[in-house]
């Protein structure tokens, strides 16, 4: 098949995350099949404007902010170029509406929708842009195939006017082999959390660390690494100090892959204390090399965790509940222990191939003429 893949990012680009690693994970190995893959994407500074990542032709125009403006016209340059079989279109930011481009079969990914958390993270006249845009979604994808990678995901588009049978639920996978528990790396003694993520104002970051200070009024020995960059860490730092838990942070920035395997193995949980996610992939991350999550139960993290077996959920923004399950999990191995040894055949239940197998099905119906059968939707 020949596929034009459209996103705000692709893999390189400084700024990418999750979406970025999903979308790649699965369409790297879809061209190592044998399907021409191409990607058109915003560029960024010092990146050439056509490469190839990973075996997908990766086509960039303007930069992070100016895509929104000069990405439509990109998507039918492309469309001009190549006749593609299908488009798919991954909505992680403000919707391109790239139905209305073509009359070829559109295949969105929706790894999740923003709704009002956008007002949390950027000015107001922005985040009134992308709630408006999301609303369009309806309309302008009526013609398009949903891919939601959790069930949260799924509800939010069904709420909004989708029909639950143009959804599809595809979680995404893990690699259990380079994530896997090591029997000669421990749990960190004194207990060590850790956050993995970019640090930004809707992540909920501050709620950890409120929690930590909480917590170390009766376990003056926690201590938490935060691993990952953004804008929010000046905020985050200051609020460190201001709390008086300075020397119990560790703001690393950015690791690379054996020092991310180090902190998730010795970490006694990952914490995710976010409001709203897709799916939590560092969720599953953790979870292969069997350390549990704590986690906000809030959409696709109460998909990812399962509470109370592969880790812990507490309503998101309450530092004092966070702060109560950080001790719990600080004073009791054998609990951490039994949540990771399940978290850990959780995430072998979640294999990139896998996903990628139930991913390319749909995109032979599609490219065929087909409307998929009801097992489409899952």
């Amino acid at each position: 098949m020949n596929l034009l893949l459209v996103n705000w990012q692709d893999l390189r680009n400084p700024q990418s995350g999750g979406a970025e690693i999903h979308l790649f994970e699965l369409f790297r190995r879809l061209a190592d099949r044998g399907h021409r893959v191409r990607l058109v994407c915003s560029g960024f500074a010092g990146a050439p404007a056509v490469e190839v990542v990973e075996g997908i032709e990766v086509h960039r125009t303007g930069d992070r902010l100016s895509f929104a403006l000069r990405g439509r016209g990109a998507v039918r340059r492309a469309l001009r170029a190549e006749r593609p079989d299908v488009v798919v279109d991954d909505v992680n930011k403000l919707p391109l509406c790239v139905p209305t481009l073509t009359d070829r079969p559109v295949y969105a990914v929706i790894p999740h929708l923003f709704g009002t958390t956008a007002f949390q993270e950027v000015s107001w006249p922005m985040a009134a842009t992308v709630w408006a845009a999301e609303r369009l979604i309806p309309v302008a994808y009526r013609r398009a195939w949903f891919h939601a990678i959790s069930e949260s995901t799924r509800d939010d588009l069904v709420a909004r006017g989708i029909p639950a049978d143009r959804i599809a639920v595809v979680h995404p996978g893990v690699d259990a082999e380079r994530y896997a528990p090591d029997p000669a790396v421990e749990r960190a003694d004194p207990p060590r959390f850790v956050y993995l993520g970019r640090l930004k104002r809707y992540k909920g970051v501050e709620h950890l660390l409120r929690a930590l200070a909480l917590a170390r009024r009766e376990r003056g020995d926690l201590s938490l690494d935060i691993a990952g960059s953004g804008d929010d860490r000046p905020r985050l730092e200051a609020l460190a100090g201001s709390l008086g838990i300075a020397d119990a942070v560790r703001f690393l920035g950015f690791v690379d892959e054996a020092a991310k395997l180090s902190l998730l193995r010795q970490a006694v949980a990952n914490v995710f204390p976010s409001p709203k996610e897709g799916w939590g992939i560092t969720v599953m991350e953790a979870a292969a090399c069997g350390t549990p999550s704590l986690a906000s139960d809030a959409p696709g993290l109460r998909d990812s965790v399962r509470d109370g077996l592969t880790g812990l959920l507490v309503p998101h923004g309450d530092a004092a509940a966070l702060a109560r399950a950080m001790v719990r999990l600080a004073g009791d191995p054998a609990l951490v222990a039994r949540l990771g040894r399940a978290a850990r055949q959780h995430a072998l239940e979640h294999s990139w191939d896998a996903a990628t197998d139930r991913v390319e099905a749909h995109l032979r119906d599609l490219a065929a003429g087909a409307f998929p059968p009801p097992s489409f939707a899952s």
